[in-house]
């Protein structure tokens, strides 16, 4: 192993490489050189070869690839708790659609995303996917943190706080895509709201620019019985279908949420290699319902985790989500033995990165991709014992166990402290807006 370029020795912990049937390395570490993972073994093999670098104590850890979130609003953490207890289109209509009208601007974007930024690296959350407005303004927040995320630009067929047409939007998602194609950490991306939100013309010409950039689209979609009811009587097929007989369905499709899809669906979202981020906390807050997920592993859909934004669930904490995605479903099918503890991790790590077609940069600890690495203590009174890794982190981790983040090879979170945003600065902000959002509050 070469190890004259070694910047970093991650060491100490429990490793799982996520990799297809690895099993765990005691006392492990991982090798970083050049933001990519360079080596993987035992901590006594890779100190022999004695790196130059930094060595980051992950003693007592279980050292992990970064988790990846498959959805969300970022900016909407200005947005947490406005609202609460309503069905999704009264919420949408009388509370978050009138606040981002009136409150929702670049600057407010700006640190609504930096805190969305500090609250998932603290969680062990390294990549992050956004569909909101101020594209830009967001990859900014991003690249400057030192974070992972695929971002776009939202269109819908309304006025947003940033552009006033539809055509307006999709000239910012070019932009967007020309400024980051080759960036190291922001992926480029363009995104639909939804099919009862954007008009067919719309949703083709998405799908046209997002093969035309080499970007996913990314869309809500067959969220709530509401939508497919529509969809149904207006269209005549279901908004899986719909989109199907459009032609907007293909690889490059995040599909979030997918709660009412029939098995002709699932067979449709198979066929077509979409991506479907599972958001179990938002679909249950809202009521929107239970994904069918035990049936579309069976069939073969691409499956992450996504928390949506923190208005509808209402934190951004991805290894809760996970957790509660197991426990749900075990409860709903009445059978114990459903969503096993590895296949859960799974879907929070290389599952995410196929959703969103990063799998050959990152979500396994495999040399050559990029070192986006989370080491999560256990050493906390609920952390211990551990007998079985992925079931700990599936019923027992908590988000403050993360100790160290790594992305890209930059510590991000050393010892649970963030190292790139003034956590203190983005708290403040976002208690001012929300005086302005609130002022009887």
């Amino acid at each position: 192993m070469d190890t004259t370029n070694w910047d970093t020795l991650v060491v100490g912990g429990t490793v799982l490489t996520m990799e297809p049937d690895s099993e765990p390395i005691p006392d492990g570490a991982v090798a970083v050189a050049d933001g990519k993972i360079a080596a993987v073994g035992l901590a006594e093999d890779l100190l022999e070869i004695a790196p130059t670098g930094e060595v980051v104590n992950a003693g007592g850890c279980l050292i992990l690839p970064g988790f990846v979130n498959t959805h969300s609003h970022l900016a909407m953490t200005l947005l947490r708790g406005l609202g609460d207890d309503l069905p999704l289109m009264e919420w949408l209509k009388n509370h978050i659609w009138p606040a981002e009208k009136t409150h929702i601007n670049r600057e407010a974007v700006r640190f609504g995303t930096e805190l969305a930024v500090a609250e998932q690296l603290l969680a062990g959350v390294t990549t992050t996917t956004d569909m909101y407005f101020f594209g830009n303004e967001v990859a900014a927040v991003l690249a400057e943190a030192g974070m992972r995320g695929v971002i776009a630009e939202s269109l819908i067929d309304f006025a947003t706080p940033r552009c006033k047409t539809p055509e307006e939007m999709m000239d910012k998602q070019r932009e967007l895509a020309e400024e980051y194609r080759d960036h190291p950490l922001i992926t480029p991306s363009v995104a639909a709201h939804s099919p009862y939100s954007v008009s067919a013309a719309n949703l083709v010409k998405e799908a046209e620019l997002a093969e035309d950039l080499g970007v996913t689209m990314q869309i809500h979609l067959s969220e709530t019985r509401w939508e497919v009811e529509k969809l149904l009587e207006e269209k005549g097929r279901s908004p899986v279908a719909y989109l199907a007989d459009l032609g907007v369905l293909s690889d490059r499709t995040v599909a979030a949420h997918c709660v009412h899809v029939s098995p002709e669906d699932i067979d449709i979202l198979v066929d077509f290699e979409v991506g479907v981020s599972h958001n179990p906390v938002s679909n249950l807050k809202l009521a929107s319902g239970v994904s069918p997920v035990p049936a579309m592993i069976e069939a073969g859909v691409k499956l992450g985790i996504g928390t949506d934004g923190a208005a509808s669930n209402n934190t951004l904490d991805l290894l809760r989500d996970t957790q509660l995605a197991a426990l749900l479903h075990k409860g709903v099918t009445g059978d114990p033995t459903v969503l096993p503890a590895r296949t859960m991790v799974e879907m929070a790590t290389i599952g995410g990165a196929r959703v969103l077609g990063l799998d050959a940069e990152i979500g396994t600890l495999t040399e050559g991709k990029q070192a986006d690495v989370v080491c999560l203590g256990l050493d906390s009174p609920h952390a211990v014992p551990a007998f079985e890794p992925w079931s700990h982190l599936v019923f027992a981790a908590r988000a403050s166990d993360v100790r160290h983040v790594l992305v890209r090879g930059q510590l991000v979170v050393g010892n649970r402290t963030l190292n790139t945003l003034d956590q203190e600065r983005i708290e403040a902000q976002s208690w001012d807006f929300a005086q302005r959002l609130r002022p009887d509050r």
